[in-house]
């Protein structure tokens, strides 16, 4: 019984650090580089990856960086044409 509860416990941690490495990647190096200082500065609260961040993200775009726009529009985070949409 003990050499179950060990071996459940390896593998929920080794999927725990599987999850969290794909998670810390899922971000492009662009967007990771280029939104760092927005991030910080508007939605540091919300973890990475979270429905929180995406929605402060969104409610914060206009007071973006251009340089983060372009690279969440290049990385494919949002489209070109809501960025047009969203400056009318």
């Amino acid at each position: 019984m003990t050499k179950f509860f060990a071996g459940l416990l390896v593998a929920l941690v080794s999927v725990g650090c599987f999850a969290g490495a794909v998670q810390a990647k899922s971000y492009s190096k662009a967007v990771q580089s280029h939104c760092q200082a927005d991030y910080k500065k508007y939605c540091g609260d919300y973890g990475l990856e979270t429905t929180g961040l995406r929605s402060c993200m969104d409610r914060n775009g206009k007071r973006l960086a251009k340089s983060c726009v372009r690279a969440l529009v290049q990385s494919g985070e949002t489209t070109q044409a809501y960025v047009k949409r969203r400056k009318n």
